[in-house]
């Protein structure tokens, strides 16, 4: 799985410093971090309104695209501030066997 997170994130790496007429990303790059927050937004939104759509349908291909659009866009936003996909992995490994409950407690203490 890890495997095209990689990928994807060399080529989002890559798009930094492609010209913003050739790339969609690059585009998004250089029209700065707030459009791309704008996009995660926007993507993050459409993904609620999927999941609602999805319940009441039962039908999730909808769903899985949007889930696709945002994780996309959330890549964008942390290849643009140097932050690696890996980072959020470890993460969310870290967390991995801590109730929800603790590990909340323990952001909230700041540990």
């Amino acid at each position: 799985m890890t495997d095209i997170l990689t990928q994807l994130e060399q080529v989002l790496a890559e798009r930094k410093q492609a010209d913003p007429g050739s790339s969609y990303v690059a585009s998004l790059y250089h029209k700065g971090l707030n459009k791309i927050l704008e996009k995660v937004g926007e993507e993050a939104v459409e993904t609620i309104l999927a999941a609602r759509d999805t319940e009441v349908s039962g039908d999730p291909a909808k769903l899985i695209s949007e889930t696709a659009d945002l994780w996309f866009h959330t890549l964008v936003m942390l290849t643009r501030l140097d932050i690696s996909s890996k980072t959020v992995l470890e993460e969310l490994e870290r967390r991995f066997g801590l109730s929800g409950i603790e590990e909340k407690q323990s952001r909230t203490r700041g540990e």
